[in-house]
């Protein structure tokens, strides 16, 4: 199971000219459809007398929440070639926003689909793509006497130690890779004295 996907580390712009017209493109790192629409919002409040705010974006860690649009201009002519420029690059978690100001010389849509790509593929150049890990994590419970066979086996690299709570016995908050959550839980679970709580 790959546990890895690829992303923007931060918001990063570009800028596409076009006979006369502008191409300001920005990309965002979003975790939800929520954090899209509050960015989408943001631009459009910021850019308000531009001509089009077209955008696309890939969430989730497979890349199967997407989304593209072309807020007025030709059918597929901006947030397919938008969403093209994630695809190719394999970003998710990214929002990208191409906000157009028309020059006054229509681009026809083969020109549209050029800029758009071109104005995209510009944000994602400035940003920083990085690889991000999916961890999950395990409380378990178990008590001061089982200290000495528990810890040792959590002290490995794989593991991270998130949380102690040694109030009344002893309750870790653990973190490892999603694909090594299988591990970890077997190895827990073979150990008598500990109780999974989560």
């Amino acid at each position: 199971m790959n546990d890895t996907f690829n992303t923007i580390k931060s918001a990063a712009t570009g800028l596409h000219r076009e006979k006369g017209s502008r191409f300001l493109s920005f990309i965002y790192p979003v975790e939800d459809e929520a954090a899209v629409q509050e960015m989408l919002l943001r631009l459009k409040k910021t850019y308000y007398d531009a001509s089009h705010h077209c955008y696309a974006y890939i969430l989730g860690k497979h890349m199967d929440v997407y989304r593209a649009n072309d807020d007025g201009e030709p059918h597929h002519s901006a947030g397919d070639p938008i969403l093209g420029q994630l695809r190719s690059n394999a970003l998710t978690n990214c929002l990208i926003v191409v906000v157009r100001y028309f020059g006054g010389t229509k681009l026809g849509k083969g020109g549209l689909v050029q800029a758009y790509k071109t104005a995209a593929a510009a944000a994602i150049s400035a940003g920083e793509i990085i690889t991000s890990t999916l961890t999950k994590a395990i409380v378990i419970s178990f008590e001061y006497e089982a200290m000495g066979t528990v810890m040792p086996l959590l002290n490995r690299d794989e593991f991270k130690i998130v949380n102690q709570d040694f109030a009344e016995g002893c309750r870790i908050t653990l973190e490892c890779r999603e694909n090594l959550y299988p591990d970890l839980k077997s190895i827990l679970e073979g150990i008598p004295a500990v109780v999974i709580l989560t």
